[in-house]
């Protein structure tokens, strides 16, 4: 796949990983990692599936108002979207892998058009194309 790519941005990890620090180039993240207490760390910091989350609730709001707009049904600014990541052992390798439950609140529109918008979106958003086939993902939402 070609992308005309207009923004790139680095951040770099120090330390242990998920026990360390991880910095962005504009100096705008900059944060100590630790695991989560489910996976035996303090969590006292961030880790990579907060991080994760973040990026990808804010990817896919911004994927519903330019899709839903582009479908003639805007939605209003009371719209959000929750992200919640999931990490656990996979049992087809031995290692780890993802999960993502996508929901949408999508006020103002009847159930059956905001789970239109919320699938329009899923198939424009660059997180959800980029994650498509590799991690169990479900998108849901509410009025």
């Amino acid at each position: 796949m070609a992308i005309d790519t207009v923004y790139t941005i680095s951040s770099k990890a120090a330390g242990g990983g998920r026990d360390g620090e991880v910095v962005s180039a504009t100096g705008q993240i900059d944060l100590a990692l630790q695991p989560p207490k489910e996976m035996g760390g303090s969590g006292e910091g961030s880790n990579p599936e907060e991080l994760f989350s973040a990026g990808y609730a804010a990817c896919f709001l911004g994927a519903l108002r330019a899709t839903s707009k582009q479908a003639g049904t805007p939605v209003s600014d009371d719209s959000t979207v929750t992200v919640t990541i999931g990490i656990g052992k996979d049992p087809e390798d031995g290692g780890f892998g993802l999960t993502a439950a996508i929901e949408a609140y999508i006020p103002g529109v009847d159930q059956a058009k905001a789970q239109e918008l919320a699938e329009g979106a899923h198939a424009f958003c660059p997180y959800s194309k980029a994650t498509r086939g590799n991690i169990a993902q479900t998108v849901t939402a509410t009025v």
